[in-house]
Order: C-alpha cells, then sequence, then structure tokens
C-alpha cells in the first residue's frame, strides 16, 4: 500500500486541508441559484431547498459509518473512489437537469464528501500529536469556512454568467484536480488498523453516544450550523425577492457570512487557552443580541444592509462558539480518532439539516422579520444545550480525575 512519502508529508497536509472545505463548497456554491434553479425545474421553493437537506441527511448518516470503515480499512483508496464517484455525479446534475436526478445524486455526493471529510480530518490525528495537532485541529472552522466565503461568490458569478448547471460543472471539475493532486502527492496515513467488527463497532458509538457531554456538544454544533444553513436556505429568495437584488449580491451576501464564521473561529483560536465556560457564555449572550436586533430593526425598517451587518455579527459569535465545541468534540476520544470525526461530522450534519430545514418551513422565512424571530429560537436552543453540556462536563471531569478515560481502542 502506498504510504506517504517524508518529502510529501507538507503536500499531504496542504491537501487535507484544501478538502475540508469540500462540503461547503458542495453546498454553499450553488446558493444563489435557488430561485432560479426552482424556476427552471419548475418545482416550489422547499422542493429545491429540499436538495441540500438530502445532501446533509446522507452526509450525516454515513459519517456515522465511515469513520469506522476508514478506521479499520484506511483512508486513501476510500478518498480516490469517494473523489472520482463525487465528480462523476456533479456532472450528472448538470448534464441531466431533473428535480429527481438531482436529489439522487445529491444523495450520492453527501455518501462521497463523508469519506473525503472524515478521512482528511483523522489525518491529522495519524500523522500529528501534542501541541502540533492541537493547532492544526483548532485551524480546521477556519479552514473549512473558506467555502461559504468564496463558494456562493464563485457561484453567483456562474449563476449570472452561464447558469445554475455551471456551478455543478465547477465541482465535477474540482474533484478531478484534487483526484490528481492525491495521487501525486498522498498516501496511507493510518498506521494502525482496527479490525471492523460490528459489535466492537457498536460497543465503541455507544460508549460514546453516552458520554453526554460529547453527545451534548454534538447538539450544540448541530444548532449553530443549523443557524448558519437556514441563513443560507431562506437569504437567497429575501435578497431576490423582496429586496429584488441579483444573485451576485446573494453571493456577496454568503460571502460576508463565511468571513464572519473565519472570523468567530479565529477569535476562538486566539483565545484556545481561555477555558470554555469563561467564553462560550459571552458569545451565546452576543448571538441573542444580534438576533433580536434583527428582529426588531426588521419590524420597523427592514433594509438589506442592516440584515447583512446583523448577519456578520451574528455568525461570527456561532463561529466562535463552533470553532471551541468543535475542537472539543474532537479531541474528546483521542483513540478512536476516524471514529469520532465521523460521529462529530455525522451527528452535526443530521441535527443541523433538520433544525435548519424544521425553521424554514416552520417560521416560512421570507422577511428579515421573520428571520430575526427564527434565529432567536435557535439562539435560545443553543443556550439550553450548553447550559446542560457544562453540567454534564465538569462530572466528568471530576471522575476522569479520579479514574482514566475508558475508551474502547480496539
Amino acid at each position: 500500500m502506498k504510504t506517504i512519502k517524508e518529502s510529501n508529508k507538507r503536500m499531504s497536509t496542504i491537501l487535507a486541508f484544501a478538502l475540508i472545505p469540500l462540503s461547503g463548497f458542495a453546498t454553499d456554491i450553488y446558493i444563489p441559484s435557488l430561485p432560479s434553479m426552482a424556476g427552471q425545474l419548475h418545482v416550489s421553493s422547499p422542493a429545491v431547498q429540499l436538495s441540500l437537506v438530502l445532501f446533509f441527511v446522507s452526509s450525516g448518516i454515513s459519517q456515522l459509518f465511515t469513520g469506522a470503515i476508514l478506521d479499520s480499512f484506511g483512508r486513501y483508496r476510500a478518498n480516490l473512489i469517494a473523489l472520482v464517484i463525487f465528480a462523476a455525479a456533479s456532472f450528472a446534475i448538470a448534464l441531466f437537469p431533473y428535480l429527481y436526478v438531482l436529489y439522487a445524486m445529491r444523495i450520492v455526493q453527501g455518501i462521497t464528501i463523508s469519506l473525503i471529510v472524515v478521512g482528511k480530518r483523522a489525518f491529522f490525528v495519524d500523522i500529528y500529536s501534542g501541541e502540533k495537532l492541537k493547532h492544526y485541529t483548532s485551524l480546521f472552522v477556519i479552514i473549512w469556512s473558506t467555502a461559504p466565503i468564496l463558494a456562493p461568490f464563485i457561484g453567483g458569478y456562474l449563476q449570472n454568467i452561464f447558469g445554475w448547471q455551471s456551478n455543478f460543472y465547477f465541482l465535477g471539475i474540482l474533484a478531478v484536480l484534487f483526484f490528481i493532486l492525491e495521487v501525486i502527492f498522498s498516501g496511507e496515513s493510518l498506521k494502525h488498523f482496527h479490525p471492523f467488527k460490528a459489535k466492537h463497532i457498536l460497543d465503541v458509538y455507544g460508549y460514546m453516544l453516552r458520554t453526554w457531554d460529547f453527545a451534548l456538544g454534538l447538539a450544540i454544533l448541530g444548532s449553530c450550523y443549523g443557524l448558519i444553513v437556514m441563513y443560507g436556505m431562506a437569504s437567497p429568495f429575501i435578497i431576490q425577492r423582496v429586496f429584488h437584488l441579483s444573485p451576485v449580491t446573494t453571493g456577496y451576501s454568503s460571502l460576508l457570512s463565511g468571513a464572519s464564521i473565519m472570523l468567530g473561529g479565529t477569535l476562538a483560536k486566539a483565545l484556545i487557552k481561555v477555558p470554555i465556560p469563561s467564553k462560550v457564555p459571552i458569545a451565546i449572550s452576543s448571538m441573542g443580541v444580534f438576533s433580536i436586533l434583527m428582529l426588531v430593526s426588521g419590524m420597523l425598517n427592514a433594509n438589506i444592509y442592516l440584515m447583512i451587518a446583523l448577519t456578520i455579527g451574528l455568525h461570527t459569535s456561532v463561529g466562535f462558539v463552533f470553532n471551541v465545541i468543535y475542537g472539543f468534540c474532537l479531541g474528546r476520544f483521542s483513540k478512536n480518532a476516524g471514529t469520532a470525526a465521523g460521529l462529530t461530522g455525522g451527528g452535526m450534519y443530521i441535527a443541523s439539516s433538520a433544525i435548519s430545514y424544521t425553521m424554514v418551513n416552520l417560521f416560512g422565512i421570507r422577511t428579515q422579520t421573520i428571520l430575526g424571530s427564527a434565529n432567536i429560537t435557535g439562539v435560545v436552543l443553543v443556550f439550553i444545550l450548553f447550559l446542560a453540556f457544562s453540567k454534564f462536563r465538569n462530572r466528568y471531569l471530576k471522575e476522569e480525575a479520579a479514574a482514566p478515560d475508558p475508551v474502547l481502542a480496539s
């Protein structure tokens, strides 16, 4: 089996970071095209929004299993196969513009993305350790947030010039390029292959999910990401149908949202040594303030600039909380890195897809005021979950001080 050459270690690390945002590219690049897709496919807004949900659900459910598979059979070959299938699914969506083809291929893309992203998260645990590993994992959210910055910006212009299918041609070509670079520079990073035993795998999953601070951390991640996805699903219709602006404006709006998530992640990294109980409550409070201001300003005088400005503030705070809790969940079970990475990503995607799609359709988000109301509801949920998380985390810290963590490693 091809292993990573020492001379290629740096390039393999860069490629791993570059592939982490692919899941975001797969969703955010066609967000500015949602209204146009609904029109050209002759379907309702919720029908095209469902394609986002199907991607998240398929990716989330897949990640629950791919972590264990990658821990047993390795990362490299699975990554190459997944890139090829992802590219083929992207081209199929562009070549066959039908709603059910879109649905089917988005499910396929979700499954392949789970193999790619979980493998690349686990790559860092395979290769690095100690402070260097902690440094790299703290960069995950910052790197991931390049997708919501660049993807909708690129997608807005592609939509404006070439139409919505061009977004999927772009994704297919990008996957092919990554495949070539992986073949040249990468290799297998897993050093210790775990036996693929169903009972053992279920025992590991059961142990992790019964660890309440970890399980509640997943729920917090899903709620935070759900707020971001909810904005991505609703904002194109508000911007293009209420404010009567172009898909390019939607792209710029999502770019600023993504930049704010990156800013929040950067602030979290800068404050990495500050204890969680000292910094997360402040960020959640600021989330609440920006959400209330969005609701009130929408009632008084809805304005695209104010809506985006308040979204920047909200998503900066969301990015901060997400980065902190994400790093905690990934590092909670170091002896089963692939499984923990899969469960973290999978749990987050399943929770966020359920929350975002439910909120968009329950509230019928079509105005700035309703968006503010939905944001407040989401922030209240995050606050309640964090209170429970803190309670169980304190309990586990006391227990672990008395006895080592009995993670099932083999």
